[in-house]
C-alpha cells in the first residue's frame, strides 16, 4: 500500500502479566476479522468477472487484466492518502470512511453494465480505494494485539477468515453472476449479471459501517514519530529485512491474485479438464479454501514452528506444484494448481510480521511499506496475460513459479529471525 502509515498503525495497547491482550480488547479483534472477511469476499470476486467481462467484449488476456490493475493499483495509488486520513481521524472513522467508499464503489457496478468496460474498471478502482483504507489499518493492528513472537500466528487467524471470505466469494460469484449470463440471450444481458450482487454488496458494507460507526472500540495510542517513507534522521528503508519482506508481499500477491485470475480460463482448457465458466468457479473456491483451511493449521504449526522455515517449505511445495500443472495434464495439472491455495495460506501473514520485526517506531513506515507492495497483485497478473497472449495460458504459469522461488529465498534467509528476539 503506501509510503506512509497511519500513526495509529502502531498501536501501544494494554497487555495482561502472560502477554496477551486483556479481554477488554478482544472484541477489536472480532471486529477486525469482519473486515478481512469482507475484502476477502469482494477480492475474490474478481476471478469471476474477468472470464465473465473477457467474454462479453472480446477481451484479450492483457486487456482483461486489467481489472486486477484497476483493483491492485488502488493500492499503491490510495494508500499514502489513506495513511494520511487515518492519522487524521483515526482507525475507527477511518474504517467507516474505507467502507463507504467500498460501498461507493460497488453501486458504481450498474451504470458500468450499461457503459462499458471502462466504467467497470473505474468502479473497480473506487471499490478498492474503499477496501485499501481499510487494509492500511487492520494488518499492524491484529500484529500488536498480542506479544511479537506470535504476531505471525495472530495474523494467520484473522487472515484465514479472510480465506473464508475468499472462498465464498467464487461459488457466489458462479452462482449468482456465471449462472446468470449464461442463460442470457445477448451481450447486454450478460453484463447486467453483475448488477444484483454488486447491489447485494453495496448494502452489506453500508451496514457494517453503521455498526463500525456505533461500535465501542479500545482508544488506539498514537505514535508520534512515524515518519514519510524516504525522510531523513533514520527510516524503515535502513532495515534489509523489512525491504526484502517488501518485494516478498510483492511477488507474493502478485502470484496469488495471478493464479486465481487464470484459473478459470485454465481449468476451461480442453487438455486440462474442459470446464464451462459456471463449473470452473466452483473449483476457484477450491483454490482459495485451500487457503483458509491452511491458515488455521498455520496458526497452530507457527505458535512452535519458526516462521521462516514454515514459509520456506510452503514456497517450495508451491513451486512444485506451479511447475507440475505447467508440464503436467488433466487431472494432474488441474488438482496440483489448485493444491498451490493450500501452500499460499501462511505466506502473506508471514511475510509481513517477518518483515515488521524490530522495527520498533518504524513500524507504521514499514507498514506503509508492505501495504504499497501489494500493487503486485496488479502488476504479476498483467505480466502473465502477456505471457499468455503470447505463449498460452498453461506456460505462462512459471511466473508464479518464479515468484515462489523469491519467497523460499526470504523464508532461508530469515528462518532465525525469532530466535533471539521473540
Amino acid at each position: 500500500m503506501a509510503s506512509m502509515a497511519p500513526n495509529n498503525a502502531a498501536p501501544a495497547l494494554p497487555l495482561d502479566a502472560a502477554g496477551g491482550v486483556r479481554n477488554g480488547n478482544s472484541g477489536a479483534l472480532v471486529i477486525v476479522t469482519i473486515l478481512f472477511f469482507m475484502w476477502g469476499l469482494i477480492t475474490s470476486l474478481n476471478d469471476v468477472l474477468i472470464p465473465h467481462l473477457k467474454a462479453i467484449y472480446t477481451l484479450s488476456y492483457v486487456q482483461a487484466m486489467l481489472v486486477q490493475f484497476c483493483f491492485f493499483g488502488a493500492y499503491f495509488i490510495v494508500s499514502m492518502p489513506a495513511g494520511a486520513l487515518i492519522r487524521r481521524i483515526g482507525y475507527q472513522k477511518g474504517a467507516v470512511c474505507g467502507l463507504l467508499i467500498a460501498a461507493v464503489g460497488c453501486l458504481l457496478f450498474y451504470p458500468a453494465s450499461f457503459g462499458g468496460y471502462g466504467l467497470f474498471l473505474f468502479a473497480f478502482f473506487v471499490l478498492a480505494s474503499g477496501i485499501t483504507i481499510l487494509q492500511v489499518a487492520a494488518n499492524p493492528y491484529v500484529t500488536v494485539l498480542g506479544p511479537a513472537r506470535t504476531a505471525s500466528s495472530r495474523l494467520t487467524l484473522t487472515q484465514a477468515f479472510n480465506s473464508l471470505g475468499t472462498t465464498i466469494g467464487p461459488f457466489a460469484g458462479g452462482l449468482l453472476i456465471l449462472s446468470a449470463a449464461g442463460a442470457a440471450l445477448n451481450a447486454a444481458a450478460e453484463a447486467a449479471a453483475v448488477r444484483g450482487p454488486y447491489l447485494a454488496l453495496a448494502g452489506a458494507l453500508a451496514l457494517l459501517a453503521v455498526m463500525f460507526a456505533f461500535a465501542r472500540l479500545p482508544q488506539i495510542a498514537a505514535t508520534e514519530d512515524v515518519a514519510l517513507a524516504g525522510e531523513g534522521q533514520g527510516s524503515a528503508w535502513a532495515h534489509r529485512h523489512l525491504v526484502l519482506g517488501a518485494i516478498g508481499i510483492f511477488l507474493y500477491v502478485g502470484a496469488e491474485v495471478s493464479i486465481g485470475s487464470f484459473l478459470i480460463n485454465f481449468l476451461g482448457e480442453a487438455h486440462i479438464a474442459g470446464l464451462s465458466h459456471a463449473a470452473a468457479a466452483d473449483y476457484v473456491s477450491v483454490y482459495w479454501g485451500g487457503a483458509m483451511v491452511g491458515r488455521f493449521i498455520g496458526f497452530a504449526v507457527m505458535r512452535v514452528a519458526s516462521p521462516g522455515k514454515t514459509l520456506a517449505f510452503n514456497s517450495l511445495l508451491a513451486i512444485a506444484l506451479v511447475l507440475a500443472a505447467v508440464f503436467g495434464s488433466g487431472k494432474v495439472a488441474m488438482w496440483a494448481i489448485l493444491a498451490v491455495g493450500l501452500c499460499n495460506s501462511i505466506m502473506f501473514p508471514t511475510i509481513f510480521s517477518m518483515a515488521l520485526h524490530g522495527l520498533g517506531k518504524y513500524t507504521g513506515q514499514g507498514s506503509g511499506i508492505l501495504c504499497m507492495a501489494i500493487v503486485g497483485g496488479a502488476i504479476v497478473p498483467f505480466a502473465q496475460g502477456a505471457l499468455a497472449d503470447a505463449m498460452g495460458v498453461q506456460v505462462s504459469f512459471v511466473l508464479p513459479a518464479a515468484c515462489y522461488a523469491f519467497i523460499l529465498f526470504f523464508g532461508v534467509k530469515y528462518a532465525s529471525l525469532y530466535s533471539s528476539n521473540g
